[in-house]
């Protein structure tokens, strides 16, 4: 345990990265990838089993919290890791996606964006201000400026309005955060990142990134990715963009994604992550494991007694036949989610892991491979 946020880079192999980030509610082992808790829980699954899959920090929503219960509400009754049952980090995405992709009758302004709910058309105001004040309320230990995320596709002009708009907010999400972190027991050790954004637009890119380098904030994040563009794109902007990202603070691509986005990111040097994939296709009956993602709703798998993973550790994975998967899952049964949505977690935590030991024995390229022709072998 630390007092303070930090990050090491324990080992590296080309542009993979082993590392640890300190926080006071413990470390963070990267590459890591977080559960999405978005309304204050990671859906169909117990905290407890969340954190039994390995994970070390899981993700909640400022836009979703704002709306229901309410941030002030959630400090009153002692912040989210207590509201939650989740004693380990959270990290707090600012709400700048869900407003754009949720909300209607949204306007964007240089004070930021006012909208209705997308639960009940009330009104609301969202701001960098009014973000951060959020996220202090959450307590949560790592916050996220409020940007824009630049839609796709957009041209060159769009995208670089939309970067410079987010690039004036990081400035005001800054001297917010300071504001409410100043002389706060309980804001100790946490810590504010900056997200680039700049379309597909490598030039945006670069100029978003130093100027976000320029706050010498704690982290950065690669926000806009995983919107439509494809993976191949999304790769070649990580390729143009990371290099231009501290050696030495985490670097976080938001929202991705499939086992293989993770693989090719992880190769260019990115060490944290959050997608809804793991629960929302558990939700649907689609489980990840190392020979590729299953359909559990196909018949094929109606009177096949094997497990999803006999040799992993997860009770999920190992002690429930596809068979019974099925049944669950074409039966509408809420333990289908459940099982499934534990397996698929596991699976993701089982990957991450895997990476991390790839990178210490230097064998992440053999490791990458393996797991992607093992992944994609036709069945």
């Amino acid at each position: 345990m630390t007092d303070m946020f930090s990050y090491k880079v324990s080992a590296t192999d080309g542009s993979a990265r082993r590392g640890q980030i300190s926080t006071p509610r413990g470390t963070i082992e990267t590459p890591a990838f977080m559960p999405v808790g978005t309304a204050a829980t990671v859906k169909g699954m117990l905290p407890e089993t969340v954190r039994g899959t390995g994970a070390d920090i899981v993700l909640g929503n400022t836009y979703h919290l704002m709306l229901r219960p309410g941030a002030e509400l959630v400090a009153q009754l002692g912040g989210l890791h207590k509201f939650m049952n989740w004693e380990r980090p959270i990290l707090t995405d600012s709400g700048g996606f869900q407003v754009m992709s949720l909300s209607k009758l949204r306007k964007i302004t240089e004070d930021g964006v006012t909208f209705q709910s997308h639960i009940d058309g009330s009104s609301y105001a969202l701001s960098p201000e009014r973000s951060m004040e959020i996220q202090a309320l959450l307590g949560s230990d790592i916050q996220m400026a409020f940007d824009e995320c630049t839609p796709f596709p957009a041209t060159e002009q769009e995208a670089l309005n939309s970067m410079e708009l987010s690039m004036r907010w990081a400035v005001r999400s800054k001297a917010a955060f300071e504001k409410y972190s100043a002389g706060s027991e309980r804001a100790k050790g946490h810590a504010l990142f900056g997200i680039v954004q700049g379309g597909v637009y490598e030039n945006l890119r670069k100029r978003s990134a130093e100027t976000l380098v320029e706050l010498d904030l704690p982290g950065y994040a690669v926000g806009g990715l995983a919107v439509g563009e494809g993976q191949q794109m999304m790769f070649d902007v990580l390729d143009f963009t990371v290099p231009h990202l501290p050696k030495n603070k985490p670097r976080y691509l938001m929202g991705v994604g499939t086992p293989l986005d993770l693989l090719g990111a992880v190769e260019r040097g990115v060490d944290m992550f959050d997608c809804v994939m793991p629960t929302r296709s558990g939700r649907h009956g689609q489980a990840f494991t190392f020979d590729g993602k299953l359909n559990l709703k196909n018949a094929r798998f109606k009177d096949d007694p094997t497990p999803l993973d006999e040799s992993s550790d997860c009770p999920a994975m190992r002690d429930y036949s596809k068979a019974y998967l099925h049944h669950l899952v074409r039966s509408g049964e809420l333990l289908a989610s459940m099982l499934v949505s534990w397996a698929n977690i596991h699976f993701y935590q089982q990957l991450m892991a895997e990476m991390r030991q790839a990178i210490e024995e230097q064998r992440f390229e053999a490791y990458a491979c393996s797991f992607r022709a093992r992944y994609q072998a036709e069945r």
